[in-house]
């Protein structure tokens, strides 16, 4: 797929037709029961799936940022992309507007402790 923002919105069956079975399946659990997922693991990436359609993606790399990265190296990566803008975040983490998608989209980056990239996470924002 050209840019991993395009699996958000997609259905499960699409999902399926598009990368096959995935390699493992898991829940993620919530505060909430609500916020519960099911979670398809893929060579991609781990595709978060509500009410039959993907919502969330966690990747291990992104438009040039990987797990492993310093904050310094994420945000010059991601500050000089068009159609971002860097959000207050919760500590440990960082999050972007995505502007450039059809749905309101949230690029978030989370650290370990010693302020290394651990997590890559895109979802949309209104659901």
């Amino acid at each position: 797929m050209e840019d991993e923002v395009s699996y958000i919105g997609m259905t499960l069956r699409n999902l399926i037709e598009y990368l096959g079975a995935p390699i493992s399946v898991h829940t993620a659990r919530g505060l909430e029961e609500w916020q519960d997922d099911v979670v398809f693991v893929y060579d991609e990436g781990d595709f978060y799936i509500y009410r039959n359609r993907v919502w969330q993606i966690g990747l291990i790399s992104y438009r040039g940022i990987n797990r492993g990265d310093t904050e310094y190296i994420v945000t010059e990566i991601l500050g000089s992309m068009p159609g971002i803008i860097r959000q207050n975040s919760p500590e440990n983490s960082i999050s972007y507007s995505m502007y450039d998608s059809s749905w309101p989209m949230i690029l978030r980056c989370d650290f370990d402790d010693s302020g290394r990239l651990r997590g890559i996470f895109i979802f949309r924002s209104d659901l």
